[in-house]
This record gives structure tokens, sequence and C-alpha cells, in this order.
């Protein structure tokens, strides 16, 4: 094989978003509050303190009710009336597929209701038609920090069995409408994150449970559950379908040759991996038990739940952003259970840049699961400057370029690698710090921190290079610069 051949012809070429980043529109068509729509910036905060934290049910309250705060989430740059033109910007890229999420809150207000809302149909119809018809492929994430907020005030969110039905009647709706224009469906982004985004992802209003730790793995299993169920259904449905699973990667290096901590990272990274390994096998393993009896961690897990779990995921998928290193000290700690590589460097939200560390991973999957993989995130954010109409992002390039060789390195080890979507084709607000200026986009968005701006799409030299990139079919890559 040569390494100009590398990537198979049918390769994936993506970039991908979520609507609650994007969309903006949060009062329009009867959409609900969803619980990104209390993501409040704040300007005060140093960069590496900008993240989304737990909440109590005084403060999801206060957070609806305030009209003085910054909600950049509410708004983002309005996709919801710009999809036409951007996804257009995108098919001159070249993109072969664009991954979005289905905002659960924008189809079901409420979570609860037994139909859907059809305004919101009504625009999905018309976004996903728009997708195929700039000759890309859709992938669509069914929960992507999008739950309804009703959810987590009214049934502390995923903690509470029922909502397994709610998010399944939801992702039904989803497939059913359509199964005949979407092939890869994820039920949820990112499962594993029940540490860093644990209430924008699982709902659950710390004042509502006696052991915050518990309702989490508790609710995390219930999202488990109702994936199988959605893959049950959609192989019922169209045995064409291919739903997968997402992880976070959240891979640690041990941060000596100290056989403790090499053991206690490996244990670490195991239950970052059990996720995957109950989607991908259909079973809790054998370490991921002994984590939950050592901690007296009880989750009940029924007969039903175990024959839907035989329902195992098609493909496996990952984001990725840097890695850390842990030991025997940290690596047991459930809030934050490593730091930073001193031998990498970091953006300035300090997110260390290690494409290396992607081949690894991505060899470490494989090799696990034997599962085709695809990365369904990978990116930078980084402040962007406008010089005379241009942004010249060449640090964006070379960090694309050099994550992109290590994918081209794995396909060469012999991973099946299905497809890349890089994080994003345009810029959107940054999930974690609720930014605008965070900026992770081939094509810049004029909006600030505070929305202020035209909200005009530039191309930044990023773009005309992915768009080479993905012409050649990335034989580009290893021309020299």
């Amino acid at each position: 094989m040569n390494k100009s051949d590398v990537f198979p012809q049918d390769f994936l070429w993506g970039g991908a978003i979520a609507a609650n980043q994007a969309e903006g529109a949060w009062q329009e068509d009867g959409k609900g509050w969803s619980v990104a729509d209390i993501n409040r910036f704040c300007p005060d905060s140093p960069l590496r303190a900008l993240s989304n934290k737990e909440m109590d049910t005084a403060t999801i309250r206060e957070l609806m009710a305030d009209t003085e705060s910054i909600f950049p989430k509410r708004n983002a740059i309005d996709f919801y009336h710009h999809y036409l033109k951007d996804l257009q910007l995108m098919a001159d890229m070249g993109l072969k597929t664009f991954r979005t999420s289905i905002s659960w809150a924008r189809v079901f207000p409420r979570g609860d209701e037994t139909e859907p809302n059809p305004a919101a149909l009504a625009w999905y119809d018309r976004l996903i038609s728009a997708i195929c018809d700039c000759g890309m492929q859709p992938m669509i994430t069914l929960s992507h920090y999008e739950m309804p907020l009703t959810l987590a005030l009214e049934y502390n969110g995923w903690s509470d069995r029922r909502v397994i039905d709610f998010f399944v009647r939801f992702a039904s709706v989803c497939l059913q409408r359509y199964q005949h224009q979407v092939k890869y469906w994820i039920p949820v982004n990112q499962i594993n994150l029940i540490r860093y985004e644990s209430f924008n992802h699982l709902g659950i209003p710390e004042d509502t449970v006696t052991d915050l730790r518990q309702a989490k793995y508790q609710a995390v299993h219930h999202e488990m559950v109702a994936s199988a169920k959605i893959k049950q259904f959609a192989t019922a449905l169209n045995p064409a379908l291919q739903v997968g699973m997402m992880l976070y990667c959240d891979y640690a290096y041990p941060a000596t040759t100290d056989p403790q901590d090499v053991l206690a990272t490996l244990q670490r990274n195991q239950m970052e991996y059990y996720f995957a390994d109950v989607l991908l096998r259909g079973k809790y393993p054998g370490y991921a038990l002994r984590y939950f009896s050592d901690r007296n961690i009880a989750i009940e897990i029924t007969a039903e739940d175990q024959q839907a779990l035989s329902h195992t995921a098609d493909f496996m998928s990952f984001s990725y952003y840097y890695t850390t290193i842990s030991d025997r000290h940290i690596g047991a700690s459930e809030t934050k259970n490593c730091r930073a590589n001193p031998l990498l460097p970091e953006n300035p939200w300090g997110w260390a840049v290690d494409p290396t560390g992607l081949r690894t991973v991505l060899n470490e999957y494989w090799g696990r699961w034997q599962k085709p993989v695809m990365i369904t995130e990978n990116g930078i954010g980084c402040f962007d400057t406008i010089e005379q109409g241009q942004i010249k992002d060449d640090y964006r390039i070379a960090f694309l370029k050099a994550h992109l060789l290590a994918v081209q390195q794995a396909i060469r080890d012999g991973v099946t690698v299905l497809g890349y979507y890089l994080w994003s084709p345009i810029d959107i607000v940054s999930c974690s710090s609720s930014q605008m200026e965070k900026r992770y986009g081939l094509i810049y968005v004029d909006l600030d921190d505070y929305g202020n701006g035209s909200g005009q799409r530039i191309c930044k030299q990023s773009y005309f290079w992915y768009k080479q990139v993905i012409a050649s079919h990335g034989t580009t890559l290893n021309e020299s610069p």
C-alpha cells in the first residue's frame, strides 16, 4: 500500500456541529426549554475555568428567569435561518458527510408528550433534504445536550427509568421519518462524559438525589438501555440503518513507569471504556462490576435491560481533542482523575495537542472491539483574527494535518476507519465555555462572545486547505508545506 492510496475510496470526509451550539431560534416554532438554554457565559472567569457545572433546582429556575446574563446558545449562529447558505459553503468545500443533531427539545418540547411537534419536524425535513441535495450524507445524533428541561425538573433527568421510553419514542419518530435519507445514527453524544458535562448530559439536578454519583451511573445505564433499544428498533425498521455509539476520548498515559502508576492509569482508562464494552459487547465487564462493588454503587439492571443490551452497536465513534496523564494518586478520583502532560503544547484553554495519541487510541479501540471506527469530532479552539478581510489560521491547518496524518498511519496499521468529522466546519458556540471566540470552524462567523456582530460568514485559510485535502483524497497531506 502506498502512502497516497491509504484512505478508502468511500472514506467519509466530514464535519460536525450540534443543534444547541448552532441553530439558535430557541423559542421559535414551539421549541421547549433545553438544558443548553441555561448555559450562561461568564466573561469574568479565567479561560481555563469556563465549563458547564452541576446544577440544583433553584439554580435552574434562577437561570430560566435571568434576563440580564448572556446565554449564547439561545441564538448561536442562527443556523436555523441560515442553513441553506451554510450547507452550500460546506458542500463547496467538498464535504462528503455532515453530522448534526436533532434537538430533542424542539421535537418533543416537554419530552414526555405522546405526539411530536409538527413544526419542528417540518424544519428538520427541510434541513435533512438540503444536506442530501448538497451531496452530503447526513449523520444524526439524537442526544447532544438538548434534553428538554422539563425532564430535568419533573423527572430528575436520565435517573428516572421512564425517560428511556420518552427517548426511544423520540428516536423512533426520527428513524421512521428519515430512514431513507440518513444511514448513520448516534443515539447519545459522548456517553461516557459523566464527570465534566454531567448536568448537560444527564439532566440530574444535584439536590434531587441523595447520592449523585450513584444517580449518574444509574442514569447512564438507562441511556445505554435506550441506545440498545434504538438499535433494536432500527434493525427491525430498516436493516440498512447503522446505529453506533460514541465516546469522548479521555485517554491518559501513565505519568511514570512505576508499575503502580501504570496499573492505576489502566484502571482509570477502563472506566472510560466500559460504556463501549456494554454497547459493543452487550454486557458489563468484570472490572466495571468490581469498581461498582468496591464503592457500594448498586445499579438496577433488570432482565429486560439485559435482553435489550444484546442489541449491540454497529460501529464505535469518538471525539478526540487531547490526552492527559494519570498516576496512582489521582487515578481513582471521581471528578478529576488526570492532569496535563508537561511534554505536550496546549491551547489557551489548556487542551494538549497530541496527534500521536490519535493513532494510539485508534489502534487501541480497534484492537479492543474490532468494530469499524469513526472520528466524529476533532479540532482545535483558537482565537482568530481578521486581517484585510482574511483569516490566516495556519495553526489550525497544522493541527488538522498532523491529526489526519495520524489517521492515515492508523489505517496503514490495519484499523478500519470509516470517516473523519472535523469539529467544526463553521464557527459555533463552544460547548464547554459558551464562547463564540473559542473558534473551531473553517468558516468564520462574525459574532463575538456577547452576540455582537454582523453574522457574516468568511472562509478561512483552513477552508481552502481542507477542500484540497478532500479533492485529493488525502494525497496532499503527504506533500511538503
